[in-house]
């Protein structure tokens, strides 16, 4: 996906200062956000990591409509998934059902930690869990994968 690419602390001040970040790059936080480009797009979704490039592609339209703690819980994960590519490993791995894959585990685990950190119970974290493209099936694996009661 091409498009003009901005710096990610330009647009996301303050997360190298963040606890739940610093435990995802530890020491490297800083120097990782500051490299991290971020690309905005008017394609629906949410945000995702573009492998081609490893930058951040982030839906203006969730940006601005998103619910705010949504937003920062999927920068928390989307960010683990920037580490798992510095790593090498990968982050589509057809192997894998969507909720099955580790990678998306790994990443939503962070996210539900720092929502369990933030006072969200388990019923809004599984909202939060919920998305159009998992199944019902898909969301009970996934939350039982992550810890999570959803009822």
């Amino acid at each position: 996906m091409g498009g003009e690419t901005y710096l990610f602390t330009d647009y996301f001040r303050g997360l190298e200062k963040n606890e739940a970040v610093r435990r995802i790059f530890g020491k490297r936080t800083e120097a990782v956000l500051r490299n991290l480009k971020v690309k905005f797009t008017w394609v629906g979704g949410y945000m995702w990591i573009d492998p081609e490039d490893k930058s951040l592609v982030v839906s203006s339209h969730y940006l601005n409509n998103g619910d705010r703690i949504d937003i920062y819980l999927d920068l928390i994960h989307e960010l683990v998934h920037v580490k798992q590519l510095m790593e090498g490993k990968k982050l589509f791995d057809v192997e894998y059902d969507y909720a099955d894959r580790p990678t998306e585990i790994e990443a939503y685990q962070h996210a539900v930690d720092e929502a369990r950190r933030l006072g969200l119970n388990d019923q809004q974290i599984c909202e939060y869990l919920k998305t159009e493209w998992m199944s019902q099936d898909d969301l009970k694996r996934l939350a039982e994968s992550v810890n999570v009661k959803c009822t």
